[in-house]
């Protein structure tokens, strides 16, 4: 017998118990609700499946439907874009559970290191598969930490979430922060649930936090474009930066997250006074988690 695919009927199931039955267009029957979210008859009433295809679904066998009826139960299932992609990964997997492998290490062009000393003034991060940290430049540094003085495998963005003592300290909202790192990684391991490097961290960050293994167990998936961190940071006190996300077109792997505080706010003057510390001071070494 084929080896169940548990990740996918574990990310089922607790869609389907998410679901808001009210909101869902199905026509009232009477009965009285007595779990959150929707029915497995419900879900495939939706889908416009059968009952029994359904729940072989969610019971993890491996079959693979058509990107017609993956569109569907994703729709059925509320599902965001992320929440889709991350869905049709894990239906994607085959009738074999991939063998672990290794992927290249990832190189950044010398032109993009040309770009992060261009964009010097503004706080720039650059983060590969897994939220590993690829580059930073100067006022990344200043802002969150000199991620070069950390071992070349433990340069971790995730990894400095969740067992730096520093990171705790650094974001106001640190738990919001957290549960979006873990929700992207999520999503990544998804699409690529082969990558041994990726396993290994997974495996790490459950182990040694146990906020993790928690969120992590939720099974969300999402994928932030942009947004906000409230910061309190050691040098200059409390601050808020934006941040925008720029995927390569020529490298899918990596992504450059930009943050920049509105012109003349109380954050913005705590930025420049942050870039003139940097200039001549030197950031405070980060504790080695």
């Amino acid at each position: 017998m084929a080896e169940k695919n548990t990740e996918l009927a574990d990310f089922l199931r607790r869609a389907r118990n998410q679901v808001d039955a009210s909101r869902s267009g199905l026509p009232a029957d009477g009965r009285v609700r007595r779990v959150p979210g929707l029915r497995r008859e419900e879900v495939a009433f939706l889908a416009g499946v059968s009952t029994d295809y359904y729940a072989r679904l969610e019971q993890g066998r491996r079959i693979v439907p058509s990107p017609a009826v993956v569109d569907a139960i994703g729709r059925a299932l509320a599902l965001d874009a992320a929440g889709r992609a991350h869905l049709a990964d894990l239906i994607g997997l085959g009738t074999v559970t991939p063998q672990q492998r290794s992927r290249p290490v990832q190189r950044l062009r010398p032109g993009l290191y040309q770009l992060l000393e261009a964009l010097d003034d503004v706080p720039v991060l650059v983060l590969g598969r897994r939220s590993d940290v690829l580059a930073q430049n100067r006022m990344a540094r200043a802002l969150f930490t000199d991620f070069e003085r950390f071992p070349a495998p433990k340069r971790n963005y995730a990894r400095w979430m969740f067992l730096d003592e520093g990171s705790r300290d650094l974001f106001v909202d640190w738990e919001e922060q957290a549960r979006v790192t873990v929700e992207s990684l999520r999503l990544e391991a998804g699409n690529d649930p082969a990558d041994r490097a990726t396993a290994e961290l997974i495996a790490e960050l459950r182990e040694s936090a146990p906020e993790f293994g928690r969120w992590w167990d939720e099974h969300r998936v999402n994928q932030r474009t942009y947004g906000t961190k409230r910061l309190r940071h050691p040098v200059v006190g409390d601050l808020s930066v934006e941040y925008e996300t720029l995927s390569l077109p020529g490298d899918s792997d990596t992504t450059l997250y930009v943050y920049s505080t509105e012109p003349g706010s109380p954050s913005a003057r705590a930025l420049n006074l942050l870039a003139s510390w940097s200039l001549t001071g030197d950031t405070a070494a980060p504790t080695t988690p």
